[in-house]
């Protein structure tokens, strides 16, 4: 997946670039409040004839325990985290925002 390759091109920018001060890491949401998905949570509705409340818990969110959309700040507060100076020896990793999606 695309995803997937960029995780691949991060570990390498992170090995190759860490004798030069370079860090890299990949931030990886799951489904994030943005017009895109909201167009995309309207669509569904129409298409399976439920409300959009429905598709989100039940068509979207099916394997995230923490059962709402990620909002923008969110993604936006750990990109900050991870470019300012707390962060400069995390490097070649994936931070995923998901509602513990991942944790199965």
């Amino acid at each position: 997946t695309a995803k997937h390759g960029l995780e691949g091109l991060s570990k390498v920018v992170a090995l190759e670039g860490a004798p030069h001060g370079v860090t890299s890491v990949t931030v990886n949401p799951a489904y994030v409040r943005t017009p895109l998905v909201e167009k995309q949570i309207a669509d569904q509705a129409r298409t399976h004839g439920i409300s959009e409340d429905e598709v989100i818990e039940k068509i979207m969110l099916t394997r995230s325990h923490v059962k709402r959309l990620i909002e923008p700040e969110e993604v936006a507060e750990l990109v900050l985290f991870l470019t300012g100076p707390a962060s400069a020896s995390m490097s070649g990793t994936s931070y995923p925002i998901d509602g513990a999606w991942t944790a199965y």
